[in-house]
């Protein structure tokens, strides 16, 4: 697995990740959406870069032209809730682009194990398409890979490019070792925070981006 560092290099990236981390800024509901919708419209600038193009000829009102188009339409894949408004900037720039949805959230027992739940699935056929999972956070990983596992059942992909804004080592490390033998994967974050805490919450991290962009759960 390939990992990419976005926020190494300087960007709006930064700035808007940074509004997204202040705990003054998060009160503004409606900001913090549109930061990560912002987030996913650059990532997805950045993927594009990498995914296969064509080259053909087209007519203009003043004669012909030699352009260049992407091959085929991805499948953009979101964790339900958090991952909506990244949903959405990938779809501003990859327009033509088909949708797949898991819900899924986890579970903490006392003895903090973690569970995690897989209520909704809804995808279409992934065989040799380049699918791009986004959501906001990698923590511990286990809530992305039980919902790739889900993914997995429509079909193998060509590619897959997993995006988050913010992810932990232990996360990373997390995804390294399950796609150690997987060719065509590509992890791309933000930033990549050292610690976890007790709850498996990222440290700095942000607090918890669903509740942040549509409000706490009952």
């Amino acid at each position: 697995m390939r990992v990419i560092k976005l926020g190494e290099t300087p960007s709006l990236l930064r700035q808007y990740a940074a509004e997204m981390r202040d705990k003054q800024v998060q009160q503004d509901a409606m900001r913090f959406r549109m930061n990560a919708v912002r987030m996913g419209e650059i990532m997805a600038y950045e993927v594009s870069k990498t995914l296969p193009f064509v080259e053909k000829r087209i007519d203009t009102p003043l004669g012909s032209a030699r352009v260049s188009t992407l091959a085929d339409r991805p499948v953009i894949g979101s964790v339900l809730r958090a991952g909506l408004p990244m949903h959405q900037g990938f779809l501003n720039f990859f327009d033509r682009a088909d949708s797949a949805f898991v819900s899924a959230f986890r579970k903490s027992d006392r003895s903090r194990k973690i569970e995690v739940d897989l209520a909704y699935a809804a995808s279409p056929d992934l065989s040799g398409r380049d699918v791009l999972l986004v959501d906001p956070m990698l923590a511990t990983g286990q809530s992305l890979l039980h919902v790739h596992g889900a993914l997995a059942a429509h079909g193998t992909p060509r590619s897959l490019h997993i995006a988050v804004i913010i992810a932990s080592e232990k996360g990373v490390d997390t995804l390294a070792k399950h796609f150690k033998d997987s060719g065509g994967v590509t992890l791309w974050a933000v930033a990549v925070d050292p610690e976890l805490n007790a709850d498996n919450y990222i440290v700095p991290g942000l607090g918890d981006a669903g509740d942040l962009a549509f409000g706490k759960r009952a």
